[in-house]
């Protein structure tokens, strides 16, 4: 005699199935290219608000960069992520590495200004701080999102078993949909986070690489937020 609530048909096994169909039909839609398209713009924008002086010279190139490669993949992605292929993922690390770039060179930039007791007006001194801040959050938040079990696309086909971050959701299933996965902004919320408590709070990395980056956005988080709040104290002094 079976168990009871066990048969196929109708009971818990069966509802079981039928709960994963409808997660692996939805899983197949992919992620929403909205979030990250704003935050594209969003990084550009900052970059070009930033003084000349602190930009990498040609001042014009890494912002045109930026723009051309979002939207090639605006092209390739024009509304959910569904195609994962070599050369997609080359564009998508391309696109964070020219961002990368410009937020990195800018940074350098105002901390040696910093260092050498060149920057005097505390107001744009903070608002170009902040506005590193700000893209270094977006910038870490795009490699979680686009390395997290092998990025997006291979995420909504579920082509890697294990993750590198540890959601939540993923330990409390129960307070989430079946077919609950991260997204943009999930990676976004990360971000932001490590960089202000300088340190991972309630989404765990499990992969090495996950941590040692984790590691290296708090370090220049703390670096910019440290040497910025400090000069600007002493000016207003």
């Amino acid at each position: 005699m079976d168990e009871p609530g066990l048969d196929e048909s109708g009971g818990i096994r069966g509802e079981f199935e039928r709960t994963r169909e409808v997660a692996s039909k939805r899983l197949a839609e992919g992620e929403s290219t909205w979030g990250v398209r704003s935050a594209v713009v969003a990084a550009t924008a900052l970059q070009v608000a930033i003084p000349n002086r602190y930009e990498i010279p040609p001042t014009w190139l890494l912002p045109s960069l930026g723009v051309l490669l979002g939207v090639a993949l605006s092209i390739v992605h024009p509304r959910r992520i569904t195609r994962h292929s070599p050369q997609i993922r080359l564009i998508s690390k391309l696109l964070i590495a020219v961002i990368t770039l410009a937020n990195a060179g800018s940074a350098s930039r105002l901390i040696t200004a910093l260092l050498r007791g060149k920057e005097h007006d505390p107001t744009t001194l903070l608002l170009t701080g902040g506005a590193i801040w700000l893209t270094n959050v977006i910038v870490f938040g795009m490699w979680y999102w686009d390395l997290d079990r092998g990025g997006p696309a291979a995420r909504s086909q579920a082509l890697k078993s294990y993750p590198d971050f540890l959601f939540p959701q993923m330990t409390a299933p129960d307070l989430s949909s079946p077919d609950w996965k991260p997204e943009f902004l999930d990676y976004l919320y990360v971000s932001f986070t490590n960089a202000a408590a300088f340190s991972p709070t309630d989404v765990l990395p499990l992969a090495r690489w996950a941590k040692m980056t984790m590691m290296l956005q708090s370090i220049v988080s703390l670096s910019t937020v440290v040497l910025v709040i400090a000069r600007a104290v002493n000016i207003l002094k």
